[in-house]
């Protein structure tokens, strides 16, 4: 049978399609099995698969426990769902499902996947207020990230670099900081989790420059994403992201330690509470 091929890169729609049908072929179902099992007809199945036509999330969420696929075909749905995502970060996610490691360098923000509800919640809504996404818009990313933040229970191992910046840019006011670096502390407590501080005294000497993160995959190559304002970019050259991972090598070790890390955060919570009374 003539199948359609889909590009998987092409939109979060493709991604989703292209998942959903490997799903259902590791399980060795048609999709006249697969449907009777979701309660979905072949025809549905067929035009979800080939992209033709959008996925309920009812559908979603019984093709998930049909094919015990583990998030990652829920995740895609809202990839595609959430039309304010940049262009490359569906493509993304799909390889940080699969990842065995996670490194992290965030400048500006937490990253998403260590951010307290509050946090993202309040940033979300800042871009509400400048009109730059809808209310709806909003609320579907942050269900994303909360799909997302499931990383933390089923990832063997997660490190996290961020700038001193991070720590002391008050997102949502005093109230919503202390939650945030409290959840910090938490993460950074739990046995496979490493959060350090790249303090200002670095300077020049910090070896990136820009947000970046590596994902070690279960063969164990290694992948690269970045953003820029347009769009985001996920970098499997092997020489590129060697060249990448050598310079988070060279910030882990120049970054303050996991217990002074773990110091300054309890440190600027303290300040905030202080000045909170």
């Amino acid at each position: 049978m003539n199948r359609r091929t889909l590009d998987p890169t092409s939109s979060p729609l493709a991604a989703f399609a292209v998942q959903l049908r490997r799903s259902r072929e590791d399980k060795e179902l048609t999709q006249v099995q697969f449907g009777a099992l979701v309660r979905y007809s072949s025809v549905y199945i067929s035009n979800v698969e080939t992209a033709k036509q959008a996925p309920s999330l009812k559908f979603v969420q019984r093709a998930e426990e049909v094919l015990a696929a583990g998030g990652s075909l829920e995740l895609l749905w809202w990839s595609w769902k959430n039309g304010a995502l940049i262009p490359g970060f569906p493509e993304y996610t799909a390889k940080e499902r699969e990842a065995i490691g996670v490194r992290l360098f965030e400048t500006g923000m937490v990253p998403g996947i260590l951010q307290h509800h509050d946090y993202s919640a309040a940033y979300e809504a800042a871009i509400v207020r400048r009109g730059e996404a809808t209310r709806v818009q909003a609320d579907e990313r942050l269900n994303l990230l909360c799909a997302r933040q499931r990383l933390l229970d089923r990832t063997p191992a997660i490190h996290a670099v961020v700038d001193e910046g991070v720590l002391l840019r008050p997102i949502g006011g005093s109230t919503v900081m202390v939650k945030q670096l409290s959840h910090l502390e938490f993460l950074s407590c739990r046995p496979n989790i490493v959060i350090q501080v790249a303090p200002y005294a670095l300077a020049e000497d910090r070896p990136l420059s820009h947000p970046v993160t590596l994902l070690t995959l279960p063969n164990r190559t290694m992948v690269g994403y970045t953003e820029t304002l347009q769009r985001g970019y996920l970098e499997q050259d092997a020489d590129t992201v060697a060249g990448w991972a050598g310079k988070y090598d060279r910030l882990q070790v120049d970054a303050l330690s996991r217990a002074d890390s773990l110091a300054m955060i309890r440190a600027v919570r303290k300040e905030l509470e202080r000045h909170a009374r």
